[in-house]
């Protein structure tokens, strides 16, 4: 069985809070989803960072929704 959709879409705005692993952002139809995971060393590093200071709760230099 074969379908054919069209679309058309218009965005006027669109606001994406995060996008993390794994995530899908999807706007349309789609015929099949395949994972694709690709991890790139933009940086050059070759060993691991150091391990992160656990620091107080920082006040924010602007106030902040909660």
């Amino acid at each position: 069985m074969n379908i054919t959709v069209h679309q058309s879409i218009h965005i006027n705005l669109i606001k994406v809070g995060s996008i993390a692993n794994s995530s899908v952002l999807q706007i349309g139809s789609s015929g099949a989803i395949q994972a694709r995971s690709e991890l790139y060393n933009t940086g050059g590093y070759t060993e691991p960072a150091e391990a992160a200071e656990i620091e107080e709760e920082a006040i924010p230099i602007v106030p902040l929704a909660r």
